[in-house]
């Protein structure tokens, strides 16, 4: 998920907002519904976007309040909590009340979207056309793509990476951790009573560990389903990542069911070698998060010191996969169907254009940026991305911390991520697998002992329920 350590947010709408929401989503004074259902404007943009900490929810405003004055359009901004949308916006469509647009949709809830028919293709696409294509990473616009229709314009990402000492593993004379094999070989190798070759997450009924296996399963060509929309993850391909990472965790791993903030905690305490997480973790690293700084030995004197001694793999290459592949999220801006078409569209050009660098500049460490540039300036973007002040408590640039190789393999991640069942046309059934976590479950169960071929049977036997269900 989008929001920091990649674990589901768990806030609800405020108060405050749901009064927006109740008082804004029925769009103009004429009752039209959204603003202007019928194409032709004539009240204010209803815009809901899924970002509901205080300070981004502001500096959002912002972005709105300078569009609003270089357009003349005014914009109802709604802000929405993640774990709320679902319902929410069943409730707008129920009523007629959709929103104009909507921003920081992740790519499941942009299939569910356009599987429920609420996304205006034609706009969206006009959106990108209007932009160029070719200024965006090309797996962005597929992933984001069904067909030939456009479903959503492609914003930002952030990405699963393996995280390593490369102080550690330069003084062992291994090689970065880029496969299966190289993974294991430094795992064992560096292994000790101080340092855990390994941690990742284990915890069972948790989005975390989902992710992290999904991260590490994608490469072996592991897919929770095939073209025909088959369940796989009994397959040999997945039945190998089990084993693979049952070894890692088994093995050489810590004590105990591992989570979001157990491995973060164990890495930042320089008790491991090698970690997964998302880029959220960047600014934390660098010591520019109170609450989560790193406490490491050489910490003390130099609280960076883990962000200038850890290297970054973006994506992990298996011995049964055909490509390596990173699992990651793309967060988008769509317009819906019925809205204000002209003003909507001018909306979303304007947050990927005037309105990108302020709004990749909310969380830079979380919102790496998948439009690279303008036609005119390639990489304008990307290259303003590292510049931009991350952190929490102290604002500094991730460029500041880390090594421009690492910022590079970052900044390229996109391009070699990709999304168990999105592509395979099956986005409504990897969101429903999310509220009973049947890949965390088998993952546990491997961790404490189970085989992983009977692990993988169980969790395939329990996404092929779910997807009956769904019929």
């Amino acid at each position: 998920m989008k929001v920091r350590g990649t674990a589901l947010r768990t806030a609800a709408v405020t108060s405050a907002a749901v009064l927006v929401l109740a008082a804004c989503s029925g769009g103009d004074a004429e009752g039209d519904g959204t603003g202007g259902t019928d194409g032709g404007g004539g009240g204010a943009l209803t815009v809901w976007v899924q970002e509901d900490l205080p300070d981004r929810v502001a500096a959002t405003q912002a972005i709105v309040d300078a569009f609003t004055e270089a357009s003349g359009t005014e914009v109802d901004l709604v802000s929405v909590a993640e774990d709320q949308f679902s319902q929410l916006i069943t409730s707008a469509a129920a009523a007629g009340d959709l929103p104009d647009v909507i921003g920081g949709i992740s790519l499941p809830q942009v299939r569910t979207l356009s599987a429920n028919e609420l996304v205006d293709t034609e706009t969206v696409g006009a959106v990108l056309d209007a932009l160029d294509p070719g200024t965006f990473s090309e797996k962005a616009v597929e992933l984001t793509r069904d067909g030939d229709a456009q479903l959503a314009v492609p914003s930002e990402s952030w990405t699963q990476m393996l995280y390593y000492r490369s102080d550690l593993f330069e003084a062992a004379g291994l090689e970065p951790p880029t496969s299966y094999e190289s993974i294991l070989a430094a795992a064992e190798a560096l292994d000790s009573d101080e340092v855990a070759g390994f941690v990742g997450a284990t915890a069972p009924g948790d989005s975390f560990t989902e992710q992290t296996f999904e991260h590490v399963a994608l490469g072996n060509g592991c897919e929770m389903v095939d073209e025909e929309g088959e369940v796989q993850l009994d397959s040999e391909a997945c039945v190998a990542a089990f084993d693979f990472y049952g070894q890692l965790v088994t093995d050489y791993s810590v004590a105990g069911a591992q989570d979001v903030d157990t491995t973060r905690a164990a890495y930042f305490a320089g008790q491991a070698a090698m970690f997964v997480w998302s880029t959220f973790v960047l600014d934390e690293m660098a010591g520019l998060r109170e609450d989560a700084k790193p406490s490491c030995a050489e910490c003390a004197a130099d609280p960076a010191y883990l962000a200038k001694n850890t290297g970054v793999v973006t994506a992990i290459e298996g011995p049964d996969g055909s490509a390596p592949a990173q699992f990651g999220e793309i967060t988008s801006w769509t317009v819906t169907a019925g809205a204000d078409t002209a003003a909507s569209q001018a909306f979303v050009e304007y947050m990927m254009g005037d309105g990108y660098e302020p709004w990749i500049a909310i969380a830079p460490e979380g919102k790496v940026p998948v439009r690279a540039g303008t036609p005119e300036e390639p990489t304008l973007y990307s290259d303003t991305w590292a510049t931009l002040p991350a952190g929490v408590d102290t604002k500094a640039p991730l460029a500041d911390f880390y090594a421009p190789e690492v910022l590079e393999a970052v900044a390229a991640g996109p391009e070699d991520l990709a999304r168990w069942g999105i592509t395979q046309g099956q986005g409504d059934l990897l969101g429903a697998t999310q509220g009973e976590h049947p890949v965390a479950e088998a993952v546990s169960e491997v961790a404490g002992g189970t085989d992983p071929e009977t692990a993988a049977q169980t969790a395939a036997e329990a996404v092929r329920s779910i997807a009956e269900s769904l019929q």
